[in-house]
């Protein structure tokens, strides 16, 4: 008797335990009516590999039925974040076939955690990946002294401390601004635009750092720099620390007032730095990449670890090639037409 009033209590704690996750689940797919749902979309698969945990121990106790729905359910939620769910060691490939023709530009972006205890590796990593931007994260008062080492390498960028001297962002180029234009600092240091000159095609870079999901401001923050964002145009690449996965309402909103595609399947970027590197692919995916304009990602991917607890990404892109310059003979041609046509209508 005892015997089995343990298992009901088990099977009924299973059945409840499979319906919480369940409307767990449920919540983060409502983000867009209140960010309070949104918070619960980020670990999306988390709960759905627990769920799905939990529907192999209900078919254990013979629940067949609740344990297929639950089974079914876990699949289904999962299916929504299968193209960012990444394989270790495989990299996005655009869409499109690269034109080999083109040269391949790095993008370094990184979270450098503002009290981070082994600031050499960053600077170890940038050495040897040698990238033509970087976009930076947390940068610190202690990070703002370390930084000017680059100075050298990176001459051009900028760099926006926020009021609390821990989570400016920051973009360090190789490459010049576009002529006549400036970088700048917008959201008290939590966004940096910058347009780069890649070899005479203009590209707007653009570094973000969003606080954290509800109840805290990150809704809120993406209110106030919407505006801004909208006004991002051409060629042009957004990467930062957004604190939310790449299926949220938050990325999503983010996404849509830049008019930018979402680069998916770079993985789990975060974890707690007092949890074991072991445990990285419970991590989770905040740190993303946008792109538009005729920016084409050859390969996206998380790098070696750097001291910080999120990893890098290194960004690989190429641009289409510049119209050709119109040959002389056509240009003759326009003039003559030009002037024939400015005659005819003097007489």
């Amino acid at each position: 008797m005892k015997t089995r009033s343990t298992k009901s209590l088990i099977s009924l704690g299973l059945i409840c335990a499979s319906m919480a996750i369940a409307a767990a689940l449920i919540f983060g797919f409502m983000g867009r009516l209140h960010p309070a749902f949104d918070s619960f979309s980020h670990f999306r698969v988390h709960l759905g590999v627990l769920l799905a945990l939990v529907a192999v121990l209900l078919f254990a106790f013979r629940f067949r039925w609740e344990g297929a729905a639950a089974l079914a359910f876990a699949i289904a939620a999962l299916s929504t974040v299968a193209n960012f769910i990444s394989i270790p060691g495989l990299q996005v490939h655009a869409a499109n076939p690269a034109d080999t023709a083109q040269p391949v530009y790095k993008l370094l972006h990184l979270n450098l955690r503002f009290d981070n205890p082994e600031p050499g590796k960053v600077l170890s990593l940038i050495g040897r990946t040698k990238p033509d931007v970087i976009t930076l994260n947390e940068v610190s008062s202690m990070w703002q002294d370390r930084l000017e080492i680059l100075k050298a390498s990176y001459p051009y960028g900028i760099v926006c401390p926020r009021p609390n001297k821990v989570f400016g962002v920051a973009i360090l180029s190789r490459r010049p601004m576009v002529e006549g234009q400036e970088a700048a600092c917008h959201d008290r240091g939590a966004l940096a635009i910058a347009p780069v000159d890649f070899g005479g095609r203009p590209v707007t870079i653009t570094a973000l750092h969003l606080g954290w999901p509800w109840p805290f401001e990150q809704s809120r923050q993406i209110g106030l720099i919407e505006e801004r964002l909208s006004t991002i145009e051409g060629d042009a690449i957004l990467a930062g620390d957004f604190n939310a996965a790449p299926w949220s309402a938050s990325v999503r909103r983010v996404a849509a007032a830049t008019d930018m595609a979402i680069t998916p399947s770079i993985g789990p970027t975060w974890l707690h730095h007092s949890l074991p590197t072991a445990l990285r692919f419970m991590g989770l995916p905040i740190d993303q990449v946008l792109h538009k304009g005729g920016v084409n990602i050859r390969s996206a991917h998380t790098s070696d670890e750097a001291g910080s607890d999120h990893l890098p990404i290194l960004v690989e892109f190429s641009l289409p090639a510049p119209p050709p310059p119109p040959s002389e003979e056509k240009t003759t041609v326009l003039a003559d037409h030009a002037e024939a046509e400015r005659l005819s209508l003097a007489n």
